[in-house]
């Protein structure tokens, strides 16, 4: 439980990797985190940081034989869903747990209207005949706000508006009341105006349907103001993870704060933003020891060869991964 809400997603110590030509590619490795009823977590990082892959094991996407889970446990209300049959693990995707792909465009057909496809989601799962599904997507589309959802309805992906598409994509995706809805990157390519937009109406929704929602993004200003819990993942670990106030407000761990110096601030002096210096490693070549530690600023010789644990930090919700936790939240404080 989370403050007396159920627990519906448990990841349990989830690796994955992949075969490539170049090696093996360790994309996520040892993650655990829980989703609860009504709450908001975001999983936060800079690209190829396993993010992305990690939801991917959770919805059953992960293609073998290049692609594998390698341990961990992914239970949706306490059955794990790694050792469900392929068929019932099809029934939990779309119905329990739905995700909003990244590339709205991508993801839609662009052979059939936006009506039609929303409303598959009624005639494959529950049988609904064709017409009454149409009404039915109509008004997934009017609880979106689709202007003249209607008359729009009968239009084709390439008619719409990025920030349009991506409140069809999330039509689709709660179409079958999912307890829980994953969000890729869901304001990726829009402007700010419509970034906002697209949060509060997915924060109204999760209000609404006492779902959980996960939020994928690269951009911590995004899900500020709508995320209870982030998990700040580098190299596919979770570097810190806690309540996102105390996060933002008290980073315990270098890359956290490099990441919030990043982010534009409109009470700044500074003329220009502090960028994290040098690249994320490799998937196929990860340093020994603490994976940020040929970026950050605070390293000591220790760090360059012992991997640190994610540890709690004494009397609070919040946990580190880092030899330095302690000295990095006074610092921050």
């Amino acid at each position: 439980m989370t403050h007396g809400r159920e627990v519906l997603v448990e990841v349990n110590n989830l690796s994955v990797e992949f075969q490539t030509t170049e090696g093996v590619l360790r994309a996520v490795t040892g993650l655990s985190y829980t989703v609860s009823q009504g709450e908001t977590v975001a999983i936060l990082g800079e690209s190829g940081s396993g993010k992305s892959v990690s939801i991917e094991a959770l919805m059953g996407i992960i293609d073998p034989p290049n692609g594998r889970i390698t341990s961990g446990e992914i239970r949706f209300r306490g059955t794990n869903l790694l050792t469900m049959p392929t068929t019932l693990r099809h029934r939990i995707n779309g119905e329990h747990i739905a995700m909003i792909f990244q590339d709205a465009l991508a993801a839609l057909n662009p052979s059939q209207t936006v009506g039609k496809q929303i409303g598959e989601m009624f005639t494959l799962h529950r049988g609904i005949r064709h017409r009454e599904a149409f009404q039915y997507a109509i008004e997934l589309m009017n609880r979106v706000r689709i202007p003249a959802a209607a008359k729009r309805a009968h239009c084709y992906p390439h008619e719409f508006s990025g920030g349009m598409r991506q409140r069809i994509m999330i039509a689709t995706a709660i179409a079958l009341e999912p307890e829980v809805l994953i969000a890729d990157e869901p304001t990726t390519a829009l402007d700010v105006t419509v970034q906002s937009q697209i949060m509060d109406l997915l924060t109204e929704l999760r209000t609404e349907r006492n779902m959980g929602l996960v939020l994928i993004s690269h951009d911590l200003g995004v899900v500020a103001d709508v995320a209870d819990r982030v998990l700040v993942m580098y190299a596919g670990q979770i570097m810190e993870c806690g309540p996102l106030r105390e996060v933002y407000r008290t980073p315990s761990h270098p890359y956290t704060i490099g990441l919030l110096n990043s982010i534009p601030n409109n009470q700044s002096t500074q003329e220009r933003l502090q960028p994290i210096k040098g690249l994320p490693p490799s998937p196929v070549a990860i340093p020994p020891g603490c994976p940020f530690h040929p970026r950050c600023p605070s390293a000591i010789e220790l760090c360059h060869r012992v991997l640190p644990s994610l540890e709690k930090l004494p009397g609070t919700n919040r946990a580190s991964a880092c030899h330095r936790k302690h000295e990095v939240l006074d610092n921050a404080g």
